[in-house]
């Protein structure tokens, strides 16, 4: 492995993928940032935090005309916030690449960074119904209520990702590396990356 590789993890939810990125990060003692990237983006761009969490992952009609904006007079202000905070967020994906190796889950990580040599991407995925029961268990919802919200923030997962990169949500072309963790579990996933990252 590249002592400088960059790990972005895409992840469906409910697969445990962020468990996956904060293991493997400990694993290789590289920093791990998913709400950390919320934080580093609010501190740069004095944007409020509630404004970020609460705009992430839904993206508005009109990126394309918001970035044509951006070349206007009227610059970034005429943007809808949601653009404005997924520009923020890549514009700080960017940086923390920058510093040194880490792993970055989501926010379209593997997009921001497609032009950069040192980037590795994993998709970690699981059948539904595995995802519906870790949800069961994680948040105590009842199975009617857990399949809605399995079914609502993936489809709202794979909107905002297809919106922002222009690229279809799980298309494997998108990922060096694919993994069902519900047939190895979080610990066989971070081996099975981590054995592809020896053999770079």
């Amino acid at each position: 492995m590249n002592s400088n590789t960059v790990i972005t993890i895409s992840r469906e939810f409910g697969s445990g993928g962020h468990l996956v990125g904060e293991k493997l990060a400990k694993e290789l003692g590289i920093p791990f940032y998913d709400n950390e990237l919320i934080l580093l983006a609010v501190n740069e761009s004095g944007l409020g935090q509630e404004l970020f969490e609460n705009m992430e992952e839904k993206p508005t009609t009109s990126f394309l005309y918001s970035l044509s904006m951006m070349s206007s007079t009227a610059g970034t202000y005429s943007m809808p916030l949601n653009d404005k905070v997924f520009l923020v967020q890549s514009d700080t994906i960017r940086k923390v690449a920058e510093k040194g190796p880490c792993v970055i889950v989501g926010r379209c990580a593997d997009y921001v960074l497609e032009n950069r040599s040192n980037v590795v991407n994993v998709f970690i995925h699981s059948p539904f119904e595995k995802r519906v029961e870790r949800i069961m268990q994680e948040r105590n919802l009842p199975r009617e209520k857990a399949e809605s919200t399995v079914s609502k923030s993936s489809k709202k997962r794979a909107t905002y990702y297809n919106y922002y990169t222009g690229k279809k949500w799980g298309d494997v072309n998108n990922y060096h590396l694919a993994i069902d963790d519900s047939e190895v579990g979080i610990d066989g996933a971070v081996k099975l990356i981590l054995e592809y990252l020896n053999h770079l």
